[in-house]
């Protein structure tokens, strides 16, 4: 626990402002995701019909977004709550659209081979996955996109 502590401070001021951020965001949609229900989280959210329309990012839009993505899979490895792949979508979507940066985030399930079925979701700006990681076995069910605010 020390070494973690340490390691947090060790982190340059905006780092460790991003890495709170994500760290507050994820446990705010864990939350969230407990006592709301998933339409009503995602309401403001629009329903992509064209999978073929991705919003091209600026160099530094999907640079600021890759971090984001990157510091969010970091602070969901430190939550004593469960920060699974939807947690993680729902935190990306709220960093990325307040930060003005447009996406997408991707419902998908598979079912495994002793029939039960499996869900994932995943976030995507521009042309990279920020959250979740694809996997071609998922079927994708919904994509919920959002805009520059």
């Amino acid at each position: 626990m020390l070494h973690k502590i340490k390691k947090f401070f060790a982190l340059h001021g905006e780092e460790k402002k991003l890495f709170t951020e994500a760290y507050v965001t994820l446990g705010l949609m864990r939350l969230a995701l407990l006592l709301f229900s998933f339409k009503r989280l995602t309401r403001s959210l629009a329903q992509q019909k064209n999978l073929s329309e991705i919003v091209p990012l600026s160099d530094e839009e999907q640079q600021s977004a890759t971090d984001v993505g990157n510091v969010i899979v970091r602070a969901a490895l430190h939550t004593p709550w469960e920060s699974a792949c939807l947690v993680q979508a729902l935190t990306a979507q709220r960093m990325l659209q307040k930060r003005g940066i447009p996406g997408v985030f991707y419902l998908g399930a598979m079912r495994e081979k002793d029939g039960e079925l499996k869900a994932h979701a995943w976030s995507q700006c521009g042309e990279r996955i920020i959250t979740g990681g694809k996997s071609e076995e998922f079927k994708v069910l919904s994509v919920l996109g959002w805009g520059k605010e």
